[in-house]
């Protein structure tokens, strides 16, 4: 097939730190090349990849600082305009943009499978119902629970190549929090865990200006030698704590779509325990691979109970469940899907 894949440009494929949709995006790329087929992919000029790369910026727009950067910017409108320019040259269009790049999508030709990396919500559940010519695929069940009556094709779980990721047999003492700090995210709560029981917290995470409110409030008032904030980190160190970690705390607050630093997390063998919220329960074999939770309380209980899970089932239910190479199943699956109900659609038309 010849597949065009439309990546954010705020960071590269892959990310050199946070970015969890370019990461996903990466990963399904060089899975795709491997199989033999033809796939360009649409993101900033500094990626790495083994497709054919077209871009409209030579450096991810976070590393150049550009104001309204997840928004609609001139070079994210570029990015997109320039894809859908080429969609003559495809067979099917994976797009990654959503919502933003939905009713150009509507518009296509070229039949369009549409990843949607973020929550459905009430402003733009409205969109998704209206403009249903591009195929939606949800990264989780819970996802897409809050949106009914769209054009959903299914559920393709988020996928890495997993394998190589350092696998840590013995834990270590301390407790670990990645990703970003945000309200949503919960840091709070894992800050609040980490004092009643006096454990070490290890805090690898990346600070918007816009959550400088929240973590002048939140979490600076907390840190200390015990809870300490080393900022953003790299993917090396990041799987260095990850392996070494006591276990991952995912304190989220809000309906999260899909927990990739979860899955990074039980590859290394770290157990996670997470609050129960959108798709946490999909992600985490409560019991086995860590702990659903309701509320700091079981947190700390989990906590306690954490020795009893092996190190070794967390790695196996990763690699086993969300590995690179499923994921691409999943999505060649839908690409097909797409085309073949294109073609009926021709044949409809002109009967």
């Amino acid at each position: 097939m010849r597949i065009a894949q439309i990546a954010p440009i705020v960071e590269r494929v892959p990310p050199k730190r946070y970015g969890g949709t370019e990461r996903v995006v990466w990963a399904l790329t060089e899975e795709l090349v491997k199989r033999g087929h033809e796939v360009t992919l649409f993101a900033s000029g500094d990626s790495k990849t083994s497709a054919k790369l077209e871009s409209v910026y030579p450096r991810a727009l976070r590393e150049a600082k550009l104001k309204d950067m997840y928004g609609f910017n001139y070079y994210t409108l570029l990015n997109m305009g320039l894809a859908y320019e080429k969609q003559d040259e495809f067979d099917i269009i994976h797009d990654h943009l959503m919502p933003h790049s939905l009713p150009t999508a509507n518009l296509a030709r070229t039949p369009v499978v549409a990843t949607v990396h973020g929550p459905f919500t009430g402003d733009n559940r409205k969109l998704f119902q209206t403009l249903r010519h591009a195929g939606i695929v949800t990264i989780s069940n819970a996802q897409a629970y809050p949106a009914p009556n769209i054009n959903h094709l299914g559920t393709v779980y988020n996928g890495l190549p997993l394998d190589h990721y350092p696998f840590g047999e013995t834990a270590g003492d301390y407790l670990l929090f990645v990703g970003r700090i945000s309200m949503e995210k919960g840091l709070h709560h894992a800050i609040d865990v980490a004092q009643q029981l006096d454990k070490r917290l290890i805090i690898a995470a990346k600070l918007e200006n816009v959550d400088r409110p929240y973590f002048k409030e939140y979490v600076e008032p907390w840190l200390s030698d015990r809870i300490e904030w080393i900022g953003e980190v790299d993917e090396e160190k990041r799987n260095e704590l990850m392996s070494n970690a006591l276990c991952f705390l995912h304190p989220v607050t809000w309906r999260e779509p899909f927990g990739l630093t979860l899955i990074e997390a039980m590859a290394c063998g770290c157990p996670v325990i997470g609050m129960n919220r959108g798709s946490i329960p999909e992600i985490i074999q409560n019991g086995v691979t860590g702990y659903v939770v309701e509320d700091v309380e079981g947190m700390v209980s989990a906590i306690e109970g954490i020795s009893t899970i092996s190190r070794a089932a967390c790695r196996e239910h990763a690699l086993t469940n969300f590995n690179a190479s499923k994921m691409a199943d999943g999505y060649e699956a839908v690409y097909a899907k797409m085309i073949e109900k294109k073609k009926e659609e021709g044949l409809n038309s002109s009967g």
